[in-house]
């Protein structure tokens, strides 16, 4: 039986997670054992994504990790995507994602030459899909600077309104003694975030 874990993610606290919930229905229409969902709201650009690192622990040999797009496992600069994904392999287990080519069973099938060409060929796959992965994010956030500045120009933009409810949830959290690390983890905020916002309260300002 194979056996997969799915990784689900999402961007914002805005966007649904249940969009990627076909995913479990289509792997185990395909033949899959469903092993573990990883669900978290993070950006695709931090290497330090809670669920993300405790599916590559949880990962055994042979397992398949399932997700709705490259993108959705990472949008990091090509050297760490390629770490994060090695950390993957390390575990033995295989990527199975819409628009990636799997030459997995080629590679099983082929020795000598052939081997070494259909393995540098699903590296080669693999780089470029990272890549065009980071260069999404990348332009994303080029066309959101330009739209603010844009804003900026005609007297128009006010800035991001604050998550009142999350900076208190961060201010209870550091108040009771929770770690930084562990209010990021349970907020979904980055550490920066969480850093600012307990300042702003030692600060006097809520």
């Amino acid at each position: 039986m194979r056996v997969a874990r799915i990784y689900i993610r999402v961007s914002t606290r805005e966007q649904d997670l249940q969009r990627q919930e076909s995913i479990r229905s289509e792997a185990i229409a395909a033949g899959y054992y469903i092993a573990g969902i990883y669900r978290e709201k993070a950006s695709g650009a931090r290497a330090d994504r809670p669920e993300l690192l405790r599916m590559i622990s949880d990962l055994q040999p042979d397992e398949t990790v399932i997700a709705e797009n490259i993108d959705r496992i990472s949008r990091l600069p090509l050297p760490e995507a390629e770490k994060l994904i090695n950390s993957i392999k390390a575990k033995g287990a295989l990527l199975s994602i819409p628009g990636l080519v799997d030459l997995s069973d080629l590679v099983a099938d082929s020795e000598g030459i052939a081997r070494i060409v259909i393995e540098s060929v699903q590296q080669l796959l693999l780089k470029l899909a990272l890549q065009m992965a980071r260069e999404d994010y990348e332009t994303h956030r080029e066309r959101q600077l330009q739209g603010i500045q844009l804003a900026k120009a005609q007297g128009k933009y006010k800035g991001r309104k604050a998550n009142q409810d999350i900076h208190h949830q961060i201010i209870a959290l550091r108040k009771s003694g929770t770690t930084i690390q562990k209010t990021a983890d349970i907020t979904g905020c980055s550490i920066s975030q969480v850093k600012r916002v307990w300042a702003l309260f030692n600060q006097g300002n809520y």
